[in-house]
């Protein structure tokens, strides 16, 4: 048993890893980019990309967890020659969702700039168009070596993605802003150049995953099953649509709630009194500066999940109710022992992250610093919202994700209109809906998960033991940062000394209150050498 938890965690870790990794480039390279385009042009890439986010969910963003789970569930019954034809109909799929998608967003994109009445996000908005037939291709090759247990090759193909990305968008952006500075258009052919960075990188990663999956065809062939009944394309099919939709209107529930933010925060303030230049400045801030930093440990848990539900749905297949409950145990404390610690440091250390990450935006500095102090929370709950769904979704509860979602988009529809109309928040009732929509989701899923799956949640070791060890560690790394912070006036060095023994004391104090059992700890990669410094 400890050697499945321990593969369930090594390839968790995997993607986990990679995931890490994407992200960290990912702020390497918006921090350039984004100080390039200046906060105006931040909020017409995050708009942009927020309307691309909705056509991705609805095309493709489902696609990997669909033929991750439709795989592995094959697989689990010797149906190779049904898991075969499970590739097969996922990519005639991805081809006519992708083309659709394409071209609503590339031919629709002057409607969505009225309609959002952000002139401007029409350019970057035609640029990603092709990404998203590219990107539902790409999901489906990415589910296939999911399904089969393997994340290396997703990985990679993230990360090589990411790279390529990174690469590209900043040079667009440098080479769009120099050539076209003089306009006062200025503003959006950066945001246009650095979306271009996304494409470029979608269609390198397809190229690689699509050699690897031709390279290591071979490698997947499985004798004949004689008892294997194949299925119909009727019957994929529907199993596949029965697998997707509840994904898709679960993640476009999400999506939504980001689109319906711009619209309602740019409607409502600009009633108030406020410019275009300011709405989208302030918009650029809570997206770029508040968002980058609370989107970075929560890909821990969105690779945790991916990489979870193909091991749920074997051992739900194979009646082993105990084994299922021992890895929904350690998935979800290993996200809370990184979310909770993630919150605190990001509300603790808010403003000297904001000094070393974005130099030059400084207009809204104490605006930006607020709001990550005020909705680092929403690291915790949005970990926990994505591994509960994803668990609820490898029980075959399909619906309820969507039901709590769309419940909690009520609640945050209405508050957030509440606090925009009646209020003086402004972006700040952004960020109180933005911790709120999680928070209600995370809730609705525990208990669902409990009464449904039978499973007993462990909240002293889960959420309790965590959240003691992060308050340490907080209050250690604020002592030391205003302690330094009045004798050195380098924020670089004092951040660092303060980080460094955050990290200390939280690992001490975590292991010394034994959050984890030495059972467990040994099931972690590593964890044999870490059981030794218990006392």
């Amino acid at each position: 048993m400890a050697e499945k938890r321990r593969n369930v965690l090594l390839q968790g870790g995997i993607l986990a890893g990679a995931g890490i990794i994407t992200k960290v480039i990912g702020f390497a390279y918006r921090l350039p980019m984004g100080n390039m385009m200046g906060e105006e042009g931040n909020g017409l890439y995050s708009v942009a990309f927020g309307i691309y986010g909705i056509a991705l969910t609805i095309s493709s963003y489902s696609l990997p967890l669909a033929v991750s789970k439709m795989i592995s569930a094959r697989l689990a019954k010797g149906e190779y020659q049904n898991m075969r034809r499970v590739l097969a109909n996922a990519l005639v799929y991805a081809l006519i969702a992708g083309l659709l998608a394409m071209n609503v967003l590339y031919f629709g994109a002057g409607v969505l700039e009225q309609l959002y009445n952000r002139p401007g996000i029409e350019k970057p908005l035609r640029v990603l168009a092709p990404t998203t037939f590219i990107v539902a291709l790409l999901g489906v090759f990415r589910g296939y070596f999911q399904g089969h247990g393997e994340m290396i090759s997703t990985s990679v193909s993230q990360i090589l993605e990411q790279i390529v990305n990174a690469v590209v968008s900043v040079f667009a952006t440098w080479q769009f802003m120099r050539m076209y500075s003089g306009r006062e258009d200025a503003s959006a052919y950066g945001a246009a150049g650095g979306t271009l960075g996304t494409l470029a990188g979608a269609f390198i990663a397809l190229i690689f995953i699509m050699y690897l999956f031709v390279a290591n065809h071979k490698r997947y062939r499985h004798r004949p099953n004689p008892k294997e009944q194949l299925e119909s394309g009727a019957q994929i099919y529907k199993a596949l649509f029965l697998t997707i939709i509840p994904v898709i209107l679960s993640q476009t529930i999400y999506q939504i709630g980001y689109t319906i933010d711009d619209i309602m925060f740019g409607q409502l303030m600009e009633h108030k009194g406020f410019t275009d230049q300011v709405v989208a400045s302030l918009q650029g801030v809570y997206n770029t500066q508040y968002n980058q930093l609370i989107n970075l440990p929560v890909a821990i848990a969105t690779a945790m999940a991916a990489s979870t539900l193909p091991s749920i749905v074997l051992s739900r297949m194979q009646n082993d109710m105990r084994g299922m409950h021992q890895k929904i145990t350690q998935v979800i404390k290993v996200n809370m022992v990184i979310a909770f610690p993630s919150a605190v440091g990001l509300a603790v250390l808010a403003e000297p992250f904001m000094q070393m990450l974005f130099p030059s935006l400084v207009t809204y500095r104490p605006q930006a610093v607020m709001l990550l102090m005020t909705g680092s929370s929403a690291v915790i709950f949005y970990a926990l919202s994505t591994l509960t769904t994803s668990i609820l979704q490898g029980n075959n509860y399909m619906k309820l994700p969507v039901i709590h979602s769309a419940v909690s988009l009520g609640i945050h529809i209405v508050l957030l209109g509440i606090l925009l109309a009646f209020t003086d928040l402004g972006i700040y009732a952004l960020v109180i809906c933005n911790v709120l929509f999680p928070l209600v989701v995370s809730a609705l899923n525990c208990r669902s998960i409990g009464r449904n799956v039978g499973y007993r949640w462990e909240f002293l070791n889960t959420f309790i033991k965590p959240f003691l060890a992060s308050a340490a560690m907080g209050i250690v790394a604020f002592a030391i940062y205003q302690e330094l912070g009045s004798a050195f006036h380098n924020v670089y060095i004092v951040s660092i000394i303060a980080f460094g023994a955050a990290v200390i004391v939280y690992g001490v104090v975590i292991l010394q209150i034994r959050c984890f059992s030495e059972e467990e700890l040994e099931s972690i990669p590593g964890g044999k050498i870490l059981s030794r410094l218990i006392i």
